[in-house]
């Protein structure tokens, strides 16, 4: 399929050159914009495209955007929500914004707000929704009559986290920033919790608010959920789904791993996951979705809103 679109891409870090990567290969060179010069260099050097240095207002007030155009955001977290702003009031109609989009509700609340104002579309881009080992999933669970309950854990490392350098506020909504990877997933094929208890206890000097997580509810679905994590112990990010016939594993999640009703044995399951392999798992499909408007598997802002009020309570968090 190719595609005579002009797409922009703001930032040029690793999630940049994996955008530029795909977008190449669909006949697509992007408009990449990013701060420093450095960045430039780095970028040029492992892609071989051009970015352009400055920063995003400064390109903004020598260009123009219009329904023409695509816009991905791949900045580090703590502005995403600054880009969107900037973007929306300067002519951006269709954004597709690296994950959570937002650390405070009241940005997210203002993104909508001038959305709404500005008749335009902001998308977060959750690429574990589009992973291969998500899409034949589903199949099974479709064949198999549906899910009835799902188990989950999104463990993070905290020994590696603790160290790393991040911007502001970044770290102390790890889970959201991060974790959410999982807990969107699960809750785009279950539906939302209805019914729920959350619990979360302990703390770490990086993420102050829980360190120990646990649940479990029913949801809109009618399916059945629990998680359980610890980020103080070994574990890893995992998923469960379980039909009538089959207990279906994401452990890790970019391979399939099947239990039939009647076994104890655990098989790999055998796919055709090369787009994975060849790029940025899930992302080529994340990327050829919103670049032909096809915005389902996509989050919108309305959602992502009323997704964070639920992870906030997950995670202990004080919008």
């Amino acid at each position: 399929m190719s595609y005579h679109l002009k797409v922009l891409i703001v930032g040029a870090g690793g999630m940049s050159q994996a955008y530029h990567k795909i977008l190449k290969s669909m006949g697509i060179e992007p408009v990449v914009v990013c701060r420093t010069q450095s960045t430039a260099d780095e970028f040029h050097e492992i892609t071989g495209g051009v970015a352009l240095s400055g920063g995003l207002d400064k390109w903004l007030s020598e260009n123009k955007l219009d329904e023409s155009w695509k816009v991905i955001i791949a900045t580090p977290v703590e502005v995403l929500a600054e880009n969107i702003t900037s973007l929306l009031k300067n002519g951006a109609k269709d954004i597709l914004v690296e994950k959570p989009g937002f650390l405070k509700l009241s940005e997210g609340q203002q993104i909508l707000k001038l959305q709404n104002e500005y008749v335009a579309k902001v998308h977060i881009g959750y690429n574990r929704r589009f992973y291969t080992s998500v899409l034949e999933a589903e199949k099974i669970i479709e064949n198999d009559g549906g899910l009835k309950s799902v188990h989950f854990e999104f463990t993070e490392w905290a020994h590696v986290i603790a160290p790393l350098e991040k911007g502001a506020g970044v770290k102390e909504k790890w889970f959201l920033a991060n974790s959410t990877h999982v807990v969107d997933l699960v809750f785009y094929l279950t539906g939302l919790p209805v019914e729920y208890s959350f619990k979360a206890f302990g703390t770490l000097d990086w993420h102050p608010s829980a360190s120990v997580f646990v649940g479990s509810g029913i949801t809109e679905k009618n399916v059945t959920f629990s998680y359980h994590s610890n980020w103080e112990a070994p574990g890893r990010w995992a998923i469960e789904f379980i039909t009538n016939q089959h207990r279906i594993y994401l452990k890790p999640m970019e391979k399939l791993s099947i239990q039939v009703k009647g076994s104890v044995a655990v098989n790999e399951f055998k796919m055709d996951d090369s787009l994975d392999i060849d790029y940025k798992p899930g992302l080529y499909r994340m990327v050829e979705s919103f670049l032909s408007d096809e915005y389902s598997r996509l989050v919108s802002i309305e959602k992502q809103i009323q997704l964070y009020r639920i992870y906030s309570e997950i995670a202990n968090y004080e919008n």
